[in-house]
């Protein structure tokens, strides 16, 4: 525990589960649309957050992590005018998703090259999050960490492939933590690792060449 879990962290608006984690959780998506406005968002609030969210700021919040701006941003502040000025058609939506925490926020989008994605995630205090879901698959991930996503058949050899080119070209990376999920068997499957140091931009690169790889996306720590 750092002081940072004691005393939060340093953020625009009145919670740090509504509204500094709310801007992480935008963040990620944020991240996973590689740094890029979209054209359309939908946002689902589930639980506390449809109640109360509207009242913490967690509307403005989310949207502000979506255009990327940091928790600490003043300009969080003014973010749905300022996601219109940029041309982001966006709403919202009130469901109870089973089974969710009670901040929950499932954000789906689409990019103007006609991309789309969808990431859920809860902010589960002092301004922490955990991402649940990506694109309908299980994840479990903080954002704290690095975390390498890639999106891949569900083929023999392909795990050893990513995990061997790590090894032999990036010594340097250390795996802390490593996920699996899928859909179904001989589907598309999400491999989520977590590093302790920060990779090379060019290892997702080299990552989408290898046989069976769909995606590979670096998420930077939130």
């Amino acid at each position: 525990m750092n002081v940072f879990d004691i005393i939060g962290p340093v953020m625009i608006g009145p919670s740090s589960s509504h509204t500094a984690g709310a801007v992480r959780l935008g963040n990620v998506a944020y991240k996973l649309m590689d740094a890029e406005i979209p054209e359309d968002v939908e946002i689902t609030l589930s639980g506390s957050f449809a109640r109360t969210g509207q009242g913490h700021g967690t509307d403005r919040a989310l949207m502000g992590g979506i255009m990327g701006f940091p928790p600490d941003d003043a300009r969080i502040r003014d973010a749905l005018q300022l996601a219109t000025e940029r041309g982001i058609h966006y709403r919202f939506r009130m469901e109870d998703i089973p089974g969710a925490h009670p901040n929950t926020a499932r954000i789906s989008y689409k990019l103007t090259d006609g991309r789309e994605g969808t990431v859920e995630g809860a902010s589960i205090g002092g301004g922490n999050i955990r991402i649940d879901n990506i694109n309908g698959m299980s994840v479990d991930f903080t954002g704290e960490r690095d975390t390498i996503l890639v999106l891949h058949r569900d083929r023999p050899g392909v795990i050893a492939n990513v995990t061997n080119l790590m090894r032999e070209k990036y010594p340097d990376i250390n795996i802390c933590s490593f996920q699996l999920s899928r859909m179904e068997r001989g589907g598309e499957t999400l491999m989520t690792i977590e590093t302790d140091t920060v990779p090379a931009e060019s290892l997702t690169v080299e990552i989408r060449k290898l046989p069976d790889v769909l995606n590979a996306l670096l998420v930077h720590r939130v």
